[in-house]
């Protein structure tokens, strides 16, 4: 039996010991975290977006339904409107237009099981706007829609035509009384 000299077990210790990892030693001191807030009274604590408003009411959480995105805004007018679909438009999504007569939102109507929702596809008005390229297009066709369905919701939806997902919706025209 061959037996092993000092020389080969230090070289053997010392592959080992430059593989090993350094043990945990604990957390860093929390002398760099401070231990409490202090309270200020005055409105610079306050979160700001870097204007001149400090913080913004949202709509009451009783009496007006949510729908989908911006939908906690006052309605949108014709020019915000349009920055909206411009920003679409940017993004390379192809807009479509959608309305619904009954229901302007998701609800449970003929099927309780959990998952299932009635008033979640709505009418398609015309077919999607491929190789729209002004928002002054589709505010034109939104406009057709509500002469056509004036107690309506409708809805501005952008898909994107290479990922084939819908990428924004917001709720264009409600009805008068929502």
């Amino acid at each position: 039996m061959a037996s092993l000299t000092s020389s080969t077990m230090a070289t053997a210790s010392v592959s080992t010991q430059a593989t090993m990892v350094a043990p945990f030693t604990g957390l860093r001191s929390s002398a760099t975290f401070p231990a409490t807030k202090e309270a200020k009274n005055d409105f610079s604590s306050l979160p700001s977006n870097g204007g001149r408003v400090q913080c913004m009411k949202v709509w009451p959480p009783t009496g007006l339904k949510k729908y989908e995105t911006l939908s906690y805004l006052p309605p949108l007018t014709e020019a915000q409107l349009a920055k909206e679909v411009d920003y679409l438009l940017r993004n390379k999504w192809v807009p479509c237009l959608e309305f619904e007569l009954e229901h302007g939102f998701v609800y449970r109507e003929n099927h309780r099981s959990p998952g299932y929702y009635d008033g979640r596809y709505w009418t398609m008005w015309k077919l999607p706007m491929f190789g729209c390229t002004d928002s002054s297009q589709v505010l034109k066709e939104l406009n057709e829609c509500k002469k056509e369905y004036p107690v309506s919701w409708i809805r501005i939806i952008g898909f994107d035509n290479v990922r084939q997902v819908q990428c924004i919706s917001f709720i264009a025209h409600m009805p008068d009384g929502y």
